[in-house]
């Protein structure tokens, strides 16, 4: 437990407006909190880039660099950089309980500063007023004249020609009277935030929506570890909060809903199935489904990466950049899939031989099968706003294509197994018993990181084949999957 006033940080005030229990686990029970996982590595990594990217609108700036842990140091050279009237990057100061650090502080008038918090977003959140009120309630406590604040965030309408100036990248919004009304709290709330952490218990806050709002918590599967398998907050789009409800009344098992609890149609079904323990099957719309599908099939996934900077030319920040397709093509019912497949090599803009590829692999007729249609509908579309030789087939190719997604996003069919979800990761498994487990690469997020590291990252030729090897592997296993759901569906059918 601990015993003397500590300093708070921004990153723990935050969590403190979160959660008091996340709070005071981050001072007493740090032993709780996960290693930091490859996606939220590749968020931080980010991060850091857009804000290195940001210092580049203040050339004669000069740079906080000591080492991270040493706050007095930081403090310190703060303070003796102040003086000179130049931009500080990362200045750090300390006063009342807070500790605060600044992307960017930046002199102004005689003696006056604008402070501008970089944030990798496209927008203005709800959450970065909080971040910017405290810390300049830090400075302003450590006796710096704060003139106006501003968030720092990416352009969301820049477009990439050449040479990217910061300055038409980032678009800077003054956020000084949002911060002003909310100032006034922060030393209250630091009093009893300092309260929080020296309890010698933590306190007894019960999981609900701080959970996952305005992120994630660390802890949140610790937190959720006592809910049983389909349990109540596994209803499916529950906008109602029927889940809460429910758990606030002692239900913790979505078989255990009692059937005069008003629910909506698919919820119901998760509860009839969870009830029998057998999945739900709506034949004749499945069998309409099925009806509706013309050979050869084609089973086609993409998969895509972005980046908050822009590599390409022609290109936003976060844009879906098509790097791989796998496609299995099953010409007669019965017959071995055919698979055809592309992985972009080299570090040009992938997406002309990207199309070129996928045009020469699709045969003029037959169904085209996908999992989430308006994803690849809309990657073909920007192709062919790039690529406008490709616009009349684009056209056509999205024609035919059919959504697998849709008869288990109705609930046409649905097992227990799915816990709530039409995911392909849920979905695969319960009907087929085959999942993703096997493969080094399981999702598109890792594989998305996994390109941009061995394409544009300095690694090894050996480990540049291996990885790619495992993403022809994972993609391949999108479509050849398909391939397997609709066999199963077809089992279903046989089977009645």
């Amino acid at each position: 437990m601990v015993s003397r006033s500590p300093y708070i940080s921004k990153s723990k005030y935050l969590h403190g407006l979160q959660c008091s229990k996340l709070l005071w686990s981050d001072y007493n029970a740090k032993h709780l909190f996960p290693e930091v996982d490859d996606a939220l590595q590749a968020v931080f990594d980010q991060g850091h880039d857009v804000g290195s990217f940001a210092k580049k609108m203040f050339p004669n700036g000069v740079e906080i660099d000591t080492d991270p842990a040493d706050f007095e140091g930081a403090i310190q050279l703060t303070q003796k950089l102040l003086p000179s009237r130049r931009p500080i990057f990362e200045a750090t100061l300390s006063a009342n309980g807070g500790y605060a650090r600044a992307d960017i502080l930046n002199p102004v008038g005689k003696n006056e500063w604008d402070l501008i918090e970089v944030k990798s977003t496209t927008r203005l959140k709800d959450v970065h007023i909080p971040d910017l009120a405290f810390q300049t309630w830090v400075f302003t406590e450590a006796g710096i004249k704060i003139r106006r604040c501003f968030l720092c965030h990416i352009n969301n309408q820049f477009v990439r020609r050449g040479e990217i100036d910061p300055k038409e990248f980032f678009t800077l919004r003054d956020v000084t009277a949002e911060v002003r009304q909310v100032s006034g709290e922060i030393e209250g709330q630091i009093s009893e935030m300092g309260k929080a952490i020296r309890l010698a218990k933590c306190p007894d806050v019960q999981i609900g929506k701080q959970c996952d709002s305005p992120y994630t918590c660390p802890l949140h599967d610790h937190c959720w570890s006592f809910l049983p398998p389909q349990n109540v907050l596994e209803l499916y789009f529950d906008s109602k909060g029927r889940g809460w409800d429910l758990l606030k009344r002692g239900v913790l098992k979505i078989a255990e809903i009692p059937t005069d609890y008003p629910l909506s149609p698919k919820q119901a079904i998760q509860r009839n199935v969870a009830q029998s323990g057998t999945p739900h099957v709506e034949r004749t719309k499945i069998q309409t489904f099925l009806k509706n599908l013309e050979y050869p099939l084609h089973f086609l996934d993409f998969e895509t990466f972005s980046t908050a900077i822009p590599i390409f030319d022609g290109t936003r920040p976060y844009e879906q950049i098509p790097f791989q397709f796998s496609l299995h093509i099953v010409h007669k019912a019965g017959t071995k899939p055919e698979h055809r497949k592309f992985l972009a090599d080299g570090r040009s803009d992938p997406r002309a031989e990207f199309m070129r590829r996928l045009k020469s692999s699709i045969e003029p007729s037959g169904s085209i099968v996908v999992f989430n249609a308006p994803f690849e509908k809309s990657r073909m579309k920007e192709c062919a706003e790039l690529l406008p030789e490709y616009k009349s087939w684009v056209t056509a190719v999205n024609g035919r294509i059919v959504d697998l997604l849709n008869p288990f996003k109705a609930f046409n069919f649905y097992h227990p197994d799915q816990c709530g979800s039409a995911s392909m990761k849920l979905v695969l498994p319960a009907l087929t018993g085959k999942d993703y487990s096997k493969l080094e690469i399981q999702e598109g997020g890792a594989a998305s990181r996994e390109f941009i590291r061995v394409t544009f990252g300095e690694v090894t030729e050996p480990e540049r084949k291996r990885v790619r090897k495992a993403l022809e592997l994972y993609c391949g296993q999108d479509t050849e999957g398909m391939v397997w759901i609709l066999d199963a569906m077809r089992g279903v059918m046989e089977s009645a």
